[in-house]
């Protein structure tokens, strides 16, 4: 799996249902390109059961993400229709109703599989298409993305795992502290804590340096 800290994230467009039941076509993260901090969430497939509690989880802080001026993007193998029908399914039978964020369609895998959070054996064919060779979801990969377009974090949990609204939110105000006042986050940093002084003119100096 190739790190793509400090790259550019992979670039998409692909259909995609936003606001909780309204289908887009050519749904890209370029839209976010100079105006939003993205957080791209990776999850393996509708109608399961760890799924919806994260996405419920990140709607529930979805106020907290958006006053942050971050876009929530949530993505997964399946097609948009299967996204509509999940989100007509209340949340007591085990559906995403209510989830207002937008929810990309992987539908060839691609987008996951440049990410990295693809999950089975494949190959590709003479056209670089995917070839399958089983079920092919996407781990719980989560990628913040600045307004550069520039992977910023990311990680990658198996199913089984599910993540934290919490640090994510952490994560966000480190990267836009450290965006503001060019000061780094130590461990376990929160957002009001004292942060620590870049004596190098860039991280990549320190690095080709060291």
């Amino acid at each position: 799996m190739e790190v793509l800290i400090g790259k550019k994230a992979p670039s998409f467009s692909v259909n995609a249902v936003i606001n909780g039941g309204e289908f887009v076509e050519d749904f890209s993260l370029e839209q976010f390109i100079g105006k939003k901090h993205v957080l791209l969430l990776f999850y393996p497939k509708d109608f399961t059961f760890v799924c919806p509690t994260e996405l419920h989880a990140f709607q529930a802080k979805l106020s907290q993400f958006e006053e942050r001026n971050v876009a929530v993007v949530g993505i997964s193998t399946d097609t948009e229709q299967s996204h509509w029908g999940w989100l007509q399914v209340p949340k007591e039978q085990g559906g995403i109703k209510g989830i207002t964020y937008p929810l990309i369609a992987d539908i060839d895998k691609t987008i996951s599989s440049n990410f990295g959070t693809l999950a089975g054996e494949y190959d590709y064919d003479e056209e670089g298409r995917l070839i399958s060779e089983g079920n092919m979801f996407a781990y719980r990969g989560l990628f913040l993305i600045d307004k550069e377009g520039v992977v910023q974090h990311q990680i990658i949990n198996n199913f089984p795992l599910g993540r934290s609204t919490d640090e994510a939110l952490r994560m966000v105000d480190a990267l836009q502290f450290f965006e503001e006042n060019g000061e780094v986050c130590p461990a376990d940093w929160h957002k009001g804590d004292a942060a620590l002084k870049d004596n190098h003119e860039s991280v990549a100096e320190y690095l080709a340096n060291s």
